[in-house]
């Protein structure tokens, strides 16, 4: 055993570190969290609310053996150092290190590094310091609330209305997406009209697009306006001005982890834990042949700023590839809220290992990460791209009609981020004022106003720091849970609410609107970062919670409807109660409505004795089942199909026609949106010929 142990969170980082240090360290990985709060206690809380909120740690069962090797290291070692991530998340896990441990938490010990290369991890080890308490309140805090918030109101919900689970962020999240869907069903189409003239002149075609009347804005709201236009318009257009002007395109600064989660997802088509879990690698160390090391700096960070070290060296690195006047001016933005500055941006360990050079020791979507990265930010350095602009206004009988170009002059740091954030030449030729233009076509077409756009993943991760909601760490849980939990269903990359993310959400609204909501949510972030600044205190935070939310708790307990399961028509066997349909861990089942006295459950071999008939309303084969007037034939679909044989209401309705493709007879059936004709051949045959 070595003089000095070094713990870190991750093993692969205490390789690529141990391969740094000499014979005199060991270095160790707790793999994360040891201890988490307890499951019990009152409410199954792990925190004593009545006492200070005094939390409840035990350690994680698949830790103990961890632990207890841990403890054997720091037994034998002369200094232990923490050396967990650099954020509120890592100083905790080193002070619960430091409790289980036996480590005396006053001891400067606690180490931290933004990169894990060699230099860094040297420096670190050269000036540690204690650890930082009120880092710990913080998240400790934060966890705690978390608890208190998901244990209560998932309780509650689940007795309620069957949903799963409920949280601070996540049910925020929700939110947001279910008010979208709102606009989206509230939204109600306008029509408007565009007119475009086109044209060609020395082998350049561009489209010139109608914008005033007589110098004023002119809108065209129906076909008549556009006809009236369109007929006061001829072939011959005059070109009534031109403006030229040089503009420039500024690069963005390096990533942060909402804005790298965005990007991700945008321009890789990678989801935000995919994104997370590459970049976790390539932060903690990859084998490049001649070292293993961290190719880039910590990924959980809202924080733009570079260190003077690599900004040095990316200049020199720009000025030697590209030239002097490639190299721009350092990113300095307005320093928001709830920034932890003492991170930087996410950027390369050296913007000497280009993507080219590490092609051969990255797997390819570590690859097209790491060069998304690294273009990002040797991009942030550079100079302004600058574009040439044209615009030019044609008159048309007083009606004026705008034509735009632009051209790239200097390419500036799309040098490097061009693949990324793509700027294509329009070009327009040559004209002077008052040169005459004949159109070779002019069109009116009509539209019509869309909607507003569900939320991407990329949207909302840009809503949710933009609202201050949850931190950028969170936001790729947060958006797993609310999936998962089928709250949320994905369409073309899109999130639109389930009928259970509906419901869930209009209960919290009509019960919890006053901390189940932006603005209070992320005043809870606030002060969390108050705490982290020593400017409030775990207890006064807490408290001042749980005296808004008890009380919303127990009226929702005794207001809230609750939602019965649904009968199957059938009887228990048993003890003859009604058969319901119930939601468990792995999906619906049929069991006794009278449980927990009654505990029958409906077994698959059971449930299912086919009949060999199709179902008329939706194809599913029909089944035998059992009720309590005995047994009768219905849709093997139930609940979704309610189809049963017998039942006049739902029974087609003969027709007097057949079907032109089979054959068979026509019957009238009902759908959703009223009754039509099809074959009753279903789902052999499908034709379906109107509407009745």
């Amino acid at each position: 055993m070595g003089k000095n142990l070094v713990i870190v969170e991750s093993p692969s980082k205490s390789k690529t570190i141990e391969k740094y240090l000499g014979s005199d360290y060991v270095v160790t990985s707790s793999k994360g969290h040891i201890r988490d709060l307890a499951t019990t206690g009152k409410g199954g809380l792990g925190v004593d609310v009545e006492n200070d909120f005094k939390p409840n740690y035990i350690i994680n069962k698949d830790k103990k053996d961890v632990v207890k090797e841990l403890k054997k290291y720091v037994k034998e070692a002369d200094c232990v150092y923490l050396a967990t991530d650099p954020d509120r998340e890592g100083e905790a896990i080193s002070w619960h290190l430091a409790d289980v441990l036996g480590i005396d938490k006053n001891l400067e010990n606690r180490v931290v590094f933004h990169e894990v290369t060699k230099d860094a991890v040297i420096e670190a080890l050269n000036n540690p310091r204690k650890i930082d308490q009120n880092l710990v309140k913080s998240q400790e805090t934060r966890r705690v609330l978390d608890r208190i918030i998901g244990f209560k109101l998932s309780k509650l919900l689940q007795k309620k209305i069957k949903s799963k689970s409920a949280g601070r962020v996540q049910s925020v999240a929700l939110r947001l997406i279910c008010e979208k869907e709102e606009e989206i069903n509230a939204f109600i189409p306008e029509e408007y009209w565009r007119i475009k003239a086109k044209f060609e002149k020395d082998d350049i075609d561009f489209v010139a697009e109608l914008e005033k009347y007589k110098n004023k804005k002119i809108e065209l709201k129906n076909g008549e306006q556009a006809i009236e236009v369109f007929e006061s318009l001829n072939k011959e257009f005059i070109v009534e001005d031109i403006k030229k002007t040089e503009k420039k395109r500024h690069s963005k600064p390096p990533f942060i982890t909402s804005t790298l989660q965005q990007e991700a997802s945008s321009k890789l088509n990678f989801k935000a834990k995919r994104t997370m879990s590459i970049a976790q690698k390539l932060y903690e160390g990859i084998d490049i042949g001649e070292e293993t090391v961290g190719l880039i700096t910590y990924m959980r960070t809202d924080s733009i700023r570079l260190s003077d070290s690599f900004i040095s060296e990316a200049k020199s690195y720009i000025t030697d590839k590209y030239g002097k006047d490639y190299v721009g001016h350092v990113k300095v933005s307005k320093k928001k809220e709830n920034v932890q500055d003492a991170h930087e941006g996410i950027r390369p360990t050296s913007i000497l290992r280009t993507p080219e050079s590490l092609k051969q020791y990255l797997k390819p979507d570590e690859l097209k990460l790491y060069s998304l990265i690294y273009a990002r930010a040797l991009a942030s350095l550079m100079a302004s791209a600058k574009l040439n602009a044209t615009s030019v206004v044609l008159n048309n009988n007083d009606y004026l009609f705008k034509a735009s170009g632009s051209v790239i002059c200097f390419d500036g740091y799309l040098r490097v981020y061009g693949a990324y954030e793509k700027q294509k030449d329009e070009i327009l030729p040559e004209l002077i004022v008052d040169e005459k233009l004949m159109s070779q076509d002019i069109e009116k077409t009509q539209h019509f106003t869309k909607p507003p756009a569900r939320y991407t993943e990329a949207k909302l991760i840009k809503e949710l720091e933009e609202l201050g909601i949850g931190r950028p760490s969170t936001y790729a849980s947060i958006i797993d849970t609310i999936v998962t939990r089928e709250y949320v269903e994905v369409i073309d990359k899109m999130f639109k609410p389930t009928d259970s993310g509906i419901l869930t959400n209009g209960r919290l609204i009509q019960y919890f609107d006053s901390i189940i909501n932006v603005e209070y949510t992320a005043q809870m972030e606030k002060e969390l970062d108050e705490i982290a600044d020593g400017e409030d205190d775990y207890v006064h935070a807490l408290s001042d919670f749980e005296n808004k939310f008890e009380p919303l708790l127990e009226n929702a307990y005794d207001n809230m409807e609750q939602i019965q399961p649904e009968k199957t028509g059938e009887t228990c066997p048993e003890c003859g109660g009604d058969l319901v349909v119930r939601k468990g861990r792995y999906g619906t089942f049929v069991a006794c409505s009278n449980y927990p006295t009654c505990k029958y459950i409906q077994k698959e071999s059971d449930e299912v004795k086919y009949t060999g008939e199709n179902c008329p309303k939706c194809g599913s084969p029909m089944v035998y089942k059992k009720g309590r007037y005995g047994e009768f034939e219905a849709c093997s679909s139930y609940p979704t199909c309610k189809y049963i044989k017998g039942d006049k209401q739902n029974e087609p309705k003969e027709t007097d026609e057949v079907c032109p493709k089979c054959g068979s007879p026509i019957v009238i059936k009902k759908g959703r949106y009223g009754e039509f004709k099809a074959c009753s051949a279903y789902p052999k045959c499908k034709t379906i010929l109107k509407k009745k």
